[in-house]
């Protein structure tokens, strides 16, 4: 077997990205992120693509600040792992899977041979979660009506929001950002993820009951992708008792091995 050669993109080179098929037949998961072009990169052996990444952040980001398209051809994790070692950018790693894909031997291979490759570049596993699409056609679901949403200018509520938040969480994301760099530090992390996005500031919202103090919060916003659910956060007190409910991708963190 020839020897891997790992190609950066630019704009005139940048078809060679499309050149290796969707091995999991799942490109809709990438149908509005745009990438640019010298964040893209391909793995070849014999002048044909057989692993490629695509790095992604905001349109002043200087550097991407996640890898969310990363795939191989059959049997070629190495080239993949290859791929992801060489890469200028060690950022957090996103891999999208359609919807049951356990289930499916020839998707769940194709998964597989991701995450295989993933690994033997040093990431290790984070979180998984769903992602979610609407269209008009789902409709809109009633709500309960037990809580009311309002706008809230004062920064400093939010921030006291999220401390207490944190201070009791089993997210995955949140708990590395407090081992990292202490409770404020993780405050702080999401507060400045919140202000990159270019939706409105008026949209984050304190959500509050009927009669007495707050419950959460529910930040809506648009990424430089669409639209997402920036942070849901119920206070520790206010737990258990279906206020929030949710799940998520495969996320993995890159731990680059001694």
């Amino acid at each position: 077997m020839t020897d891997v050669v790992v190609r950066a993109l630019d704009a005139s080179t940048a078809p060679l990205f499309d050149t290796l098929p969707d091995p999991l037949d799942d490109r809709t998961a990438h149908r509005l992120t745009r990438h640019r072009p010298d964040w893209k990169r391909v793995a070849l052996r014999d002048g044909v693509v057989v692993a490629r990444g695509a790095w992604w952040g905001g349109p002043d980001d200087v550097e991407p600040v996640t890898v969310n398209w990363f795939d191989v051809a059959e049997g070629q994790e190495a080239a993949g792992a290859v791929l992801l070692r060489t890469a200028p950018w060690q950022v957090e790693l996103e891999l999208n899977v359609p919807a049951g894909w356990p289930d499916d031997p020839r998707v769940r291979a194709a998964a597989e041979a991701r995450v295989t490759a993933a690994r033997a570049t040093g990431y290790e596993p984070l979180a998984e979660r769903l992602l979610y699409r609407w269209t008009p056609a789902c409709g809109v679901p009633e709500r309960p009506g037990r809580l009311v949403f309002r706008a809230e200018p004062d920064d400093a509520v939010f921030l006291d929001a999220l401390r207490r938040i944190h201070s009791a969480t089993l997210d995955a994301h949140a708990l590395g950002a407090v081992a990292e760099g202490g409770l404020d530090g993780a405050v702080q992390q999401d507060f400045d993820f919140f202000g990159w996005c270019p939706s409105p500031r008026a949209w984050w919202q304190v959500a509050h009951p009927r009669q007495g103090d707050p419950v959460g919060t529910h930040i809506p916003a648009r990424n430089p992708t669409g639209p997402c659910a920036a942070f849901i956060g119920v206070l520790p007190e206010h737990r258990g008792h279906g206020h929030a409910s949710t799940r998520g991708h495969l996320n993995f963190r890159p731990h680059p091995p001694n």
